[in-house]
C-alpha cells in the first residue's frame, strides 16, 4: 500500500516545490529562526539599495533635458527602484535556500568561541607590532636597493 501526497508535502515527508514565483509571495519563512542574521542581512540591503538610489538621484538632477519634469523624475525614479529593491531584500532573506544558509549561519556563531576582551587587546597589539616591523624591514630593502642600484648607476632615477 503506497500513501498519497498531501498537501502539506509528498508520501516521504518532503515538503512540495516552491512556486516560480517567489518574488511575489508574502509569507515569512521560518519566521524566528535565523531572526538576526536575516535581519542584518536586509539592513545591509536596504542601506545599499538606498545608498545606489541616493547615488541615481544625483546624478539624474545633472540632467538638463528633462525641463520642467526634472525634480519629478529626480525624485519619483529612485523611490520607485527603492521600493522595488526593498521588497526584493525582503523576499531574498525569505527565499527558502538563501533563509536556510543565513539560519545555519546564524547557528554556526553561536558555536564560535569569542576571545575575552584582554586576550583581543594582546593579539591586536601582537598583529600591529609584527606589521610594523615588516614595514621596517621592507623599508630597509628597499633603501639598501635604491642605495646600491645608485652607486651601480643603472636604472633612470
Amino acid at each position: 500500500m503506497t500513501k498519497e501526497p498531501n498537501a502539506a508535502g509528498d508520501a516521504r515527508g518532503k515538503t512540495p516545490p516552491r512556486s516560480t514565483f517567489w518574488l511575489f509571495q508574502s509569507g515569512l519563512y521560518k519566521r524566528n529562526l535565523g531572526r538576526v542574521t536575516r535581519q542584518v542581512t536586509f539592513g545591509t540591503l536596504l542601506f545599499g539599495i538606498a545608498f545606489g538610489c541616493w547615488r541615481l538621484s544625483q546624478e539624474i538632477g545633472g540632467w538638463s533635458f528633462l525641463g520642467t519634469h526634472a525634480r519629478a523624475v529626480e525624485i519619483g525614479i529612485p523611490l520607485a527602484l527603492f521600493a522595488a529593491g526593498t521588497w526584493f531584500a525582503y523576499r531574498l532573506v525569505n527565499l527558502p535556500r538563501f533563509a536556510d544558509f543565513l539560519i545555519a549561519v546564524e547557528a554556526e556563531m553561536a558555536k564560535v568561541s569569542w576571545p575575552t576582551r584582554g586576550e583581543l587587546v594582546r593579539s591586536s597589539i601582537v598583529v600591529i607590532v609584527v606589521i610594523l616591523g615588516l614595514a621596517v624591514v621592507l623599508f630597509g630593502y628597499d633603501a639598501f636597493w635604491k642605495m646600491l642600484l645608485r652607486v651601480l648607476r643603472v636604472g633612470g632615477g
